[in-house]
């Protein structure tokens, strides 16, 4: 006849689960194995962490891998966590398996050495190291666990790069503009125009879509966009004030579409940095100029034609905590004008044949999305 089981064990298919009562408290999690000896040392273990939380204050011992995983589960509607994961990925296999008491600029310095050595930049670096102490601040401010104890008694100091080797924004000349987007496929030329006009990420513009245009009754023939925060960075409902070039782009797309403003070939395009991207800025002379330094451009326009610090704030939809998607008629009538003075030396692209470009250049963009 067979030992006895320890009392708080049952099978549930092949896996051994705890479901017992210990000093007030209930346990209910699997042990997740199928071997009943290595079910009943976990369940020992488990009786042994809550003993000592429960008389002694003692924390049971967390690896940062298991942080990892409840910071993800608890923020899975944040924007930037699909990003956020894969820094955490990066990290698992240098400080995973450590407690999260061991993880300290000291312990991280395998990582960061063997990132530097793979040529990725600070600024990513830092990404990732910004990630491991948030998650660490939350470990000893916010997360309690059975015993109203934190999972981590403080946080250590996490020291970012210094980012010598930051990219500063390029924004385009006019000279440069009209090179560039000449040299784009006119599906893409017109996205372009349009983010050089609005100052709206790539993102943004991919995902623009018609029934988020907002008709003004006290304007007769003007309309905005209004973006909802699930598809802005800040996660807060984003204003599109549109000047007459960017309502000459719109207008060119309209009908092409139910749904989406800007297509290709009747699908909707997933990104503007693509190989067609790529291939004319190389034509254009600026082979480092990114689609976001269109937003930059936008940006230095507004303020070297004099407009105020938060007119450019809310143009450029930055978090400003301000309502920014209902004004009066004088403050939207305000807006325009001032984005009207961003655009004032933009030629028509939309409208425009595409520019001759040299041998190699001619097919940028087929079958691009």
């Amino acid at each position: 006849m067979g030992r006895k089981k320890i009392p708080g064990l049952t099978k549930r298919g092949e896996i051994w689960h705890i479901d017992k009562q210990l000093f007030g408290r209930r346990i209910c999690e699997s042990t997740g194995t199928s071997e009943l000896q290595e079910a009943e040392c976990y369940l020992a273990k488990r009786i042994e962490e809550l003993r000592n939380g429960v008389i002694y204050g003692i924390r049971p011992k967390r690896t940062f891998r298991q942080a990892a995983m409840k910071y993800l589960l608890d923020n899975q509607d944040k924007a930037s966590i699909v990003k956020e994961a894969q820094m955490l990925k990066a990290l698992d296999p240098f400080i995973g398996g450590l407690a999260l008491e061991a993880v300290h600029m000291g312990s991280l310095q395998t990582f960061i050495t063997a990132r530097v050595a793979d040529g990725v930049k600070n600024r990513t670096i830092n990404y990732a190291l910004q990630v491991v102490r948030q998650l660490l601040n939350l470990a000893a401010g916010t997360w309690l666990d059975e015993n109203g104890l934190t999972w981590l008694v403080t946080a250590p100091k996490i020291k970012l790069l210094v980012e010598s080797d930051k990219r500063k924004p390029q924004p385009l000349s006019w000279q440069e503009q009209e090179t560039l987007f000449q040299a784009l496929p006119q599906h893409l030329a017109n996205m372009a125009l349009f983010a050089v006009n609005t100052g709206c990420r790539d993102r943004e513009i991919c995902q623009l879509q018609w029934s988020w245009e907002v008709n003004i009754e006290e304007l007769p023939g003007v309309s905005v966009f209004v973006i909802p925060g699930a598809f802005v960075k800040n996660r807060e409902d984003r204003l599109v004030v549109l000047n007459s070039v960017a309502r000459g782009v719109v207008e060119s797309c309209r009908g092409q579409h139910p749904e989406n403003v800007f297509v290709y070939r009747g699908q909707p395009i997933y990104r503007m940095l693509n190989s067609a991207w790529k291939k004319a800025r190389v034509f254009a002379g600026v082979p480092q100029v990114r689609v976001h330094d269109l937003k930059h451009t936008f940006g230095r326009r507004l303020r070297a034609a004099g407009v105020g610090f938060e007119d450019r704030q809310d143009l450029l939809g930055h978090k400003s905590g301000r309502i920014t998607t209902h004004y009066s008629r004088a403050e939207l009538t305000n807006l325009i004008d001032a984005v009207e003075l961003a655009g004032t030396q933009n030629t028509k692209v939309f409208s425009l044949a595409p520019a001759k470009v040299p041998q190699g250049f001619a097919t940028i963009g087929v079958g691009m999305r």
